[in-house]
């Protein structure tokens, strides 16, 4: 893990988001999911194996010596947002040596997410005032000034309501869990925290790019149903779990590539003849964070295999 793969898998999120992007805007969630479809062990998939037939969780990829690494991937984070034009759709693919990258069931998930200032103030245990309280003394403000984002779902009624009453500013989003995670950790994001009830597989891609960031994590799993109670296995539902829980390592990697604008990533803009993306690279060993313009001519198309770490 001492080479950058992040670096060259940044060509694959951008190859998934060139594809995605096309479909931007047209209505049909199924259409630009498919174009995305993107090569190590399939740790977080598109779905389970009886789910999907490609990119499934367990599902091993590449060649050869796949096993090398782990991938947590989502080709496209906020399929219905890309549909419909909305902001915040990413292309994304997190890289981590063998059991690095812990794998999830797909369930919901309760998180909160902040950034590196807020790290080590939160708590699941705690009322969303509570936690407020904690992140605006760590970040030196008021919770007035406080900005959450807020999956706007029916489910987060009381949350919201919570928010508004403590004082703090909701952020309502429609889709894009990882792109508005990591937009916390970001100087210029334009968020502070997240908080609610999410989708349980793309807590660990968000962990492994808020490990790259600094940022925290905690989260509490949610089964609906016995058969998803069957499904956790070892796992304790009542248990909070961390960043370490979900990303055991200090050598994770992480690369997404914007589809539509959003707040952490411009999304793809088709030009005459090409077009130009924009996305971000990480790496947990040295801390390094690169955003990356790139321009895409489409009369000299790349070949996205060559140099593959498979």
């Amino acid at each position: 893990m001492d080479r950058n793969l992040a670096m060259e898998f940044v060509r694959v999120t951008e190859a998934a988001a060139l594809a995605a992007a096309r479909f931007m805007g047209r209505g049909d969630e199924r259409l630009a999911e498919q174009a995305a479809a993107l090569e190590g062990r399939v740790v977080i998939g598109m779905g389970e194996a009886t789910e999907t037939s490609t990119l499934y969780s367990g599902e091993t990829v590449g060649t050869p010596n796949p096993d090398q690494v782990d991938l947590a991937l989502d080709p496209l984070d906020g399929t219905n947002i890309c549909a419909t034009g909305g902001p915040n759709s990413i292309s994304v693919i997190a890289i981590a040596p063998p059991g690095g990258l812990v794998p999830l069931p797909m369930m919901l998930m309760e998180k909160i997410v902040v950034g590196p200032k807020a790290r080590g103030t939160i708590d699941l245990n705690l009322t969303p005032a509570e936690n407020l309280d904690n992140i605006a003394s760590a970040l030196q403000c008021q919770r007035e000034d406080l900005i959450v984002a807020i999956l706007d779902r029916p489910r987060h009624r009381a949350l919201i309501e919570a928010v508004r009453k403590s004082g703090a500013r909701v952020k309502l989003i429609g889709d894009g869990e990882v792109s508005t995670s990591l937009a916390a950790c970001h100087r210029e994001g334009g968020i502070d925290v997240v908080m609610g009830i999410g989708d349980a597989s793309k807590s660990v891609i968000t962990a492994a790019g808020l490990k790259c960031m600094g940022g925290d994590f905690q989260g509490r799993l949610l089964p609906q149903s016995q058969e998803e109670k069957e499904k956790l296995k070892e796992l304790d539902p009542e248990r909070i779990l961390t960043l370490s829980d979900l990303v055991p390592t200090e050598f994770v990697m992480f690369a997404a590539t914007g589809v539509t604008d959003g707040d952490l990533l411009k999304g793809v803009r088709f030009v005459r003849g090409g077009a130009t993306t924009n996305s971000i690279v990480m790496r947990s060993k040295s801390g390094t964070i690169r955003f990356l313009s790139t321009e895409h001519h489409f009369d000299r198309e790349p070949d996205y295999n060559s140099r593959s770490p498979f």
